[in-house]
């Protein structure tokens, strides 16, 4: 019986881990996006009606607001959905988009408008549990 239950313990654990998902898409700022969804005009952004919900995207905010590297709150808009990152996510998300590797070389090398992300994590309620992040 102790070892029944000791398997079962241990399937239920691994199968907690294989939830993780990779998430593809664009980093966006998540301030920005949020503001645009609901409606709300800032000095970002232009105002644009919002036809959807919270986390459906339209190609306006799309465009209005990209990630830089002064951003520090992150969302990734993947598959029409836009989803938050975590705390820890905005971190290593700051530190992807600082590092990346086609300004390492050049430093003074303007920056693209769009960063395209891949994110393994966790989704729950809109939200990335983030355990990696990789800036393409």
């Amino acid at each position: 019986m102790k070892i029944t239950l000791s398997a079962i313990a241990l399937m239920a654990a691994l199968s907690m881990a294989s939830y993780a998902a990779d998430f593809t898409g664009q980093l966006m700022d998540a301030t920005c996006a949020e503001q645009s969804h609901t409606g709300t005009p800032s000095a970002a952004t232009p105002a644009s009606p919002s036809a959807g919900s919270a986390t459906t995207s339209s190609t306006t905010s799309s465009k209005a607001c990209n990630a830089t590297t002064a951003t520090t709150a992150f969302a990734l808009e993947a598959n029409g959905k836009t989803y938050k990152l975590d705390s820890a996510g905005n971190t290593k998300a700051a530190a992807a988009i600082k590092s990346r590797a086609d300004r390492s070389a050049d430093p003074t090398k303007a920056m693209s408008a769009i960063y395209t992300a891949k994110v393994t994590g966790t989704d729950s309620s809109g939200t990335i549990s983030v355990e990696s992040i990789d800036i393409q």
